[in-house]
């Protein structure tokens, strides 16, 4: 009966203690990714646009994915250089055919800092420990005492 609680509570604790990784991302704004940049969409229309300079590739509300990438905006978008602005500061996005919003440029894309993937390990590690150091005394216990009591 004992056996089969720790081995219940060993299992529960394992599911909620091991490390993973969150399938589903949230953003707080609409961006677009052009040339590893992440661009925030702004509400500002722009009239002057000179080029275009690419487009959108790859489109997801639940996931980043690589490329040209938007959270709001469909495959196919456009973007724009917007005249006499750096590209370095903003780019226009084509809204409809002929109507272009405004996106700045915020930061590069997919920089963060970098996850200690040992850290993690290391106390995954110390909590099996911690949950089978236990068990592992208990039966060792247990055959010493039957060893004991057979002589």
């Amino acid at each position: 009966m004992y056996r089969r609680c720790f081995y219940g509570i060993g299992i529960i604790l394992f599911v909620l203690l091991s490390p993973f990784k969150a399938m589903a991302t949230s953003w707080a704004f609409s961006f677009v990714v052009w040339n590893d940049y992440v661009y925030l969409m702004t509400d500002e229309t722009v009239t002057d646009v000179e080029k275009e300079i690419g487009e959108v590739t790859a489109y997801s509300d639940m996931q980043e994915l690589p490329g040209n990438f938007s959270n709001e905006f469909s495959v196919g978008t456009k973007y724009f250089s917007i005249t006499n602005v750096s590209t370095e500061e903003a780019i226009a996005v084509e809204m409809q055919s002929g109507t272009y919003q405004k996106a700045l440029r915020e930061n590069k894309y997919m920089e963060r800092e970098p996850v200690d993937e040992n850290k993690t390990l290391s106390v995954f590690i110390v909590l099996m420990l911690i949950i089978l150091l236990p068990e592992g005394l208990y039966i060792s216990i247990k055959r010493l005492k039957i060893v004991h009591d057979q002589r």
